[in-house]
């Protein structure tokens, strides 16, 4: 019996011995590794500091995306409404046998709240002077947004517009440590809530100065002046027997709100603008392509309707609620950028 035991333990003893390739002529296995982890990337605070090093890269490779005529590597600098700008201009430069537009920056004024570090998305306003290079007298103002929105994607410019020419720029305040303050969505200090600002110029673009909304925000080129807009080219439209639908909406991109002296604020924001241009008699002949529209298309109407979206970018200052007793002032758009971004010509509905 004790043989018989001794025996089973020692074939017991020599399953795991083969089993990890130690009998003779069997190579030895290697001990399983463990799978290598990725730590996360560091968060890193927004400073002034680091606002500037993001603007600084932006500009730089901005320019080599534009010089080498590279739409990819453009787009991978922005986000949101700023993308479809940027697509829409490289495919108008290719379509008109230019070179894409490539710009002169000038020392950047940086408007960054203090944001909590392991929160995000980030972000900061650059307030900068902006030339079309070769071109001296194209010289604006541009407010640009800039977005970080987790610790390991880049800053990208979310959105631009250009300051009016007889506009002048709110002040910021800005803390004694460079830092600017971040108005809330819901800040009632202010004449209109900063997430409220785009819609209210909507509507007054939609109803014009008549509007309940235009109690609150100064006519100007961009308000009363897209309402009156839109009421020409109606008219004209239906002397060729053509309908034309246009319609002011909200986007689903981010708006920004600083803190101006006094009290008031500053409102970056972005807006739709879509239009249908229809021959609802089919003995009406198709509509033609508007010219801010060819690019995207192909020359041809396949049916009697033509779409497109404008992507609106927008700058207001909102004033501060006026004291009891005291006349209100009204919000007053400051800047405006945007383009015609898509197009379509859908094919003719059946009945």
């Amino acid at each position: 019996m004790q043989r018989i035991s001794r025996a089973v333990a020692a074939a017991a003893l020599l399953v795991p011995l083969a089993a990890t390739g130690c009998a003779d002529g069997e190579p030895e296995a290697a001990p399983p590794t463990a799978m290598p982890t990725t730590s996360p990337p560091p968060k890193i605070p927004l400073t002034p500091q680091v606002a500037q090093k993001a603007f600084g890269t932006y500009v730089i490779d901005e320019d080599v995306a534009r010089a080498a005529g590279d739409e990819r590597l453009a787009l991978t600098w922005t986000s949101d409404g700023q993308s479809l700008l940027t697509a829409a201009e490289f495919r108008k430069a290719a379509f008109d046998g230019d070179p894409v537009r490539r710009f002169v920056y000038a020392k950047p004024r940086l408007y960054v709240p203090k944001l909590k570090p392991d929160g995000y998305p980030q972000w900061f306003v650059a307030s900068v002077r902006r030339s079309v290079q070769g071109k001296p007298k194209s010289d604006r103002t541009a407010f640009m947004a800039f977005m970080l929105r987790s610790p390991s994607d880049r800053w990208r410019v979310t959105m631009t517009t250009l300051l009016a020419a007889k506009s002048k720029e709110p002040k910021i305040v800005i803390d004694p440590e460079g830092y600017a303050e971040a108005l809330g969505t819901d800040d009632t200090s202010v004449l209109i809530r900063p997430r409220d600002v785009g819609g209210i110029q909507a509507t007054v673009a939609a109803e014009g100065g008549g509007s309940v909304a235009a109690k609150v925000m100064r006519p100007g080129p961009v308000t009363t002046g897209y309402y009156q807009q839109a009421k020409r080219a109606k008219k004209k439209a239906k002397e060729k027997d053509l309908t034309l639908q246009v319609v002011y909406t909200a986007t689903p991109y981010p708006y920004f709100a600083l803190r101006t002296d006094r009290g008031g604020g500053l409102v970056l924001y972005s807006l739709f603008r879509n239009t249908s241009l229809i021959a609802k008699d089919p003995a009406t002949p198709k509509p033609e392509i508007p010219a801010e529209a060819e690019h995207l298309l192909e020359g041809t109407v396949e049916g009697n309707e033509i779409d497109t979206t404008a992507m609106l970018h927008f700058a207001a200052y909102d004033p501060p609620r006026a004291k009891k007793g005291r006349a209100q002032p009204k919000a007053v758009l400051v800047a405006d950028d945007g383009a015609v971004a898509k197009a379509a010509t859908p094919p003719p509905r059946k009945p």
